[in-house]
């Protein structure tokens, strides 16, 4: 099995699905990341190089080789950068062409989520990637949640959990090297948060720990 998460930016990957590549890599699956977007360097080449070297730590701690930068400019995807985003990803799934498929919540707050969403949905059908079995959207907190939608039907609904219990210290120690994005509580991306979160969904799951999902598609030969 291959298993992908799309990350609008770096730190959504580790925030949402952390715990779940530790696990599949221990499973001895090959995991890919794309991350989608980057920092300006021309804008702010310290910031830019501070940011390079976070996901380089990050990339080095989780061993995966399998990264796939787009380098769009964060908070500024819009509408009219969805073909090239379809083009963009299809080239990585017929690439990669991974079975298990890992990507952002359609409701999240970000518009580059909403955006990446809607791309994706345009790349995942089956009789163009019939290897794609599995598809399910992660929970990014300050994100998913966040958002005015999420008073209607397009509230994120748990209904996959993954027992991450022997990987979250792990997750922790890697969340930690995101220091510029990572505050204390109650800032949503805090690691009393992201504990709490693990814990509230472990306990939905009869699980120590866990990671919780929304079902999208599943096929089953």
């Amino acid at each position: 099995m291959k298993t992908l998460i799309i990350a609008p930016h770096p730190d959504d990957e580790t925030l949402g699905v952390g715990g779940t590549i530790l696990k599949r890599i221990h499973q001895k699956k090959k995991v890919g990341i794309v991350i989608v977007t980057s920092l300006d360097k021309k804008t702010n080449k310290k910031k830019y190089l501070e940011s390079k070297s976070q996901l380089t730590k990050v990339l080095n701690l989780y061993k995966i080789r399998n990264v796939f930068e787009l380098n769009y400019l964060p908070s500024q995807i819009t509408y009219k950068d969805l073909n090239k985003l379809i083009k963009d990803f299809s080239k990585i799934f017929m690439k990669f062409k991974p079975n298990e498929l890992f990507i952002p919540h359609y409701s999240d707050a970000h518009t580059d989520h909403q955006i990446i969403f809607k791309a994706i949905s345009s790349t995942t059908k089956t009789f163009r990637y019939p290897f794609i079995k599995k598809i399910l959207s992660y929970e990014t907190i300050s994100e998913t949640g966040f958002g005015l939608k999420e008073k209607n039907k397009h509230t994120f609904v748990p209904d996959y959990f993954i027992d991450i219990s022997k990987f979250f210290d792990k997750k922790i120690n890697i969340v930690k090297k995101y220091k510029s994005e990572i505050k204390f509580h109650p800032f949503p991306r805090s690691i009393k948060s992201i504990k709490s979160q693990a814990i509230l969904r472990g306990a939905l799951s009869n699980y120590k720990f866990a990671e919780a999902f929304q079902t999208l598609k599943i096929l089953e030969d």
